[in-house]
């Protein structure tokens, strides 16, 4: 086996971690290039090439694959550098992406003005035919308004047309029979149809996932086709594997024909990282967070499975596609602090890596959460990044007091602290989000702290959720990198079925039928990746809600309960996930329970890089003391000299207290007083909160 390679690009920094041949690991980061990502992503590999002593075509010839997280995407979404793109849709609903959903997202907010639509509504262009709910013809399809359509497109310039008609979901002729016309005549544009990208019920979210995938589709195109040119040029000849949102790996040629699958796909390989960073302990139920540069991403794991979501939005446009079930904020070392109406605010606002936080010393004058923590002493501006760059402590003070404390009337440490303090409750509160308002209870859970700059945090913001456990795993910086080598495959399949659960109406047969459907079509993608018949694992969900309700939840079955019409233990399932979820369920009041959806994940299981314990070093952890400098303690409320040690020296089995600030090359741990830390067999640091344990 050659080199592997994870390669998560973030809006500040792209991530590294390439496992050798011999089972060695090597971290590495440099700043991304917004403009062309790929930049970044060759100049990282001519790094890890220098290290190991090759030169780059040679280094790259020994590497078997690459698995790639991007962020092209959600950028793309988030700036609103879209491709131009037109949608045709059943005639009489041309203002269906104006319309949403006919409510307010946040109910109490009267002024909240919805985006406006990806698609111009000159480039959204009704077609008469119609197709029912079962699946039959009402109107035949008019090719004539859909060359019509064609002919609005091609004078638009658009470079992505969008089909999406009534219930294609049931029947998929009319949307066929467009999208052959349409790449008849406009063989160059990307072409996204619903009944491809996303064949359930719902027809606004379809619509939505299906516009999505359009606007962003030729940008991915572009970067996937130059990333896979760059990297041949330059002697790589292994696999190239690219990040989803469900948590799973395709190839490139399938993420370019479904490009929405990657909106969120930097944060989705946390899980998977946070399952092999808690072997050694024996658990398989936490919170993973990740903390880097521009954004705060947290994920909830239970039993080892994360949670799965169906029903998500990107900078407010809905997202049906199955993903990670993962809130994110802008908060991040680079998020910018601003006073609004006398109140401390930080974030969303980015500096990124251009130019960067004022300690950064590469232009940028605002105050970050970076500028705060190396004012507050919890960063050294001598061991940034291992030393390779050094940090201006005197900008960065100047950016505090000028952005924060002259507007608040305090002095520049307390207006540090303060900077420091929101960051912590902001991402506090995106954890209760998709824990507390999930139904479960963060205390129950070790939170894995990941990211190079959240290990600075974590401790304060267990604390602040009554968590008592922390872990900082070894390549906690590239976290997200690490967790892409362990990834399999995975594919997504939906049919939607809309019967009551148990009734003559929920055809056994029928559901039978779209389970079969969907297995072989999941089975011929694995095949054409390689996969042998061992390796691939199905499971099987259904959507569910009781009569009347909007919205549905997603439920795991077994194939033999589906094949079976096991209708009595699914709906006890469903009583006991909704429970979980909103607190009550319709058990005794015998309300019927609904199908509308079938679903299908599809994994293929990869070779995975083995982990390999270190072997136990005594407690004493003297030997990786460093020094000591001043950092502001906040049971103190002042600085005080702390002892600073060497996390890369630290063994398995050594144990500190705190206070302290534990240094790697690729991140600082705060340790406050009352935490005790200690090694686990994969290097990683436990921090137990001995005064939240006392408290119980």
């Amino acid at each position: 086996m050659g080199y592997r390679i994870g390669i998560d690009v973030g809006g500040t920094f792209t991530d590294y971690l390439l496992l050798d041949e011999r089972g060695g690991t090597r971290a590495h980061k440099v700043l991304s290039t917004p403009a062309d990502p790929s930049q970044a992503v060759l100049q990282g590999l001519g790094d890890l090439a220098a290290g190991a002593g090759l030169p780059l075509a040679g280094f790259l010839e020994r590497v078997d694959i690459i698995v790639h997280g991007t962020t092209v995407t959600t950028n793309a979404v988030l700036t609103g550098r879209i491709a131009r793109a037109g949608l045709l849709t059943t005639h009489g609903f041309r203002d269906a992406l104006e319309m949403r959903r006919g409510v307010r997202e946040s109910f109490y907010d009267n002024k909240l003005i919805a985006p406006a639509p990806l698609v111009r509504r000159r480039l959204r262009l009704p077609v008469r035919g119609r197709i029912d709910h079962r699946g039959r013809e009402i109107e035949p399809l008019s090719l004539d308004d859909v060359e019509r359509a064609v002919d609005v497109l091609q004078a638009g310039g658009v470079e992505a047309v969008a089909i999406s008609f009534m219930h294609a979901y049931a029947n998929a002729a009319h949307e066929e029979a467009a999208a052959e016309l349409v790449a008849r005549r406009m063989p160059d544009a990307y072409l996204s149809v619903s009944s491809r990208v996303l064949p359930q019920v719902r027809f606004y979210e379809r619509t939505s996932t299906t516009v999505l995938n359009a606007v962003v589709g030729p940008i991915l195109r572009r970067y996937v086709d130059n990333l896979r040119r760059r990297l041949a040029d330059s002697g790589f000849r292994g696999a190239l594997r690219i990040m989803q949102s469900n948590g799973g790996v395709t190839s490139p040629e399938a993420v370019a024909a479904l490009a929405a699958s990657t909106l969120l796909s930097g944060p989705a390989a946390a899980p998977t990282a946070g399952l092999a960073a808690l072997r050694p302990h024996g658990e398989d139920s936490f919170i993973t967070v990740d903390m880097g540069g521009t954004s705060f991403d947290a994920a909830l794991v239970v039993g080892g499975a994360p949670s799965i979501t169906t029903s998500t939005s990107v900078s407010r446009f809905a997202l049906a596609l199955p993903s990670m079930d993962i809130v994110t904020i802008g908060a991040g070392g680079g998020s910018i602090a601003w006073i609004d109406d006398g109140l401390l605010k930080m974030g969303p606002q980015s500096a990124g890596a251009d130019p960067g936080p004022a300690c950064y010393g590469r232009g940028g004058t605002e105050p970050t959460c970076s500028d705060a923590n190396l004012v507050l002493g919890y960063l050294s501006p001598d061991f940034f990044a291992g030393g390779s760059i050094r940090l201006d402590a005197g900008a960065a003070r100047a950016a505090v007091d000028r952005g924060v404390a002259a507007a608040l009337g305090i002095d520049t440490v307390r207006a540090a602290w303060g900077m420091y303090q929101v960051m912590n409750v902001n991402m506090a509160s995106a954890i209760r989000e998709i824990s507390v308002q999930k139904g479960w209870d963060p205390r129950e859970f070790t939170l894995i702290c990941a990211g190079g700059a959240g290990a600075i945090h974590a401790a304060m913001i267990a604390r602040e959720l009554g968590i008592r456990r922390v872990l900082v795993p070894r390549d906690a910086a590239i976290f997200c990198a690490s967790g892409m080598l362990r990834t399999d495959l995975k594919h997504d399949f939906v049919r939607s079925h809309a019967a009551v659960l148990g009734d003559a109406t929920t055809s056994r047969g029928r559901v039978g039928e779209l389970a079969d459907e969907m297995t072989a079509e999941a089975d011929a993608v694995l095949q054409s990746e390689g996969i042998a018949p061992d390796r691939r694992r199905l499971s099987y969900a259904l959507d569910l809600r009781y009569r009347g309700q909007y919205h549905e939840v997603p439920v795991a079955v077994g194939a033999g309960q589906l094949r079976s019409g096991a209708w009595d233990a699914i709906r006890d399932a469903f009583h006991e996930r909704h429970d979980r979820l909103y607190g009550y369920a319709l058990r005794d009041e015998a309300t019927p329970v609904e199908m509308v959806s079938v679903r299908l994940s599809a994994v293929g299981e990869t070779d995975k890089p083995p982990q390999v314990d270190e072997p136990r070093d005594g407690e004493d952890a003297s030997h990786a003391l460093k020094g000591r400098r001043a950092v502001f303690q906040p049971e103190a409320g002042d600085f005080r000299e702390t002892p600073v040690y060497d996390g890369d020296r630290l063994r398995h089995g050594n144990r500190l207290e705190g206070p302290a600030i534990v240094e790697k090359v690729t991140t600082t741990i705060f340790v406050p007083a009352g935490f005790a830390v200690s090694v686990d067999a994969l290097g990683g640091c436990v921090l137990e909160d001995r005064v939240m344990e006392e408290l119980r």
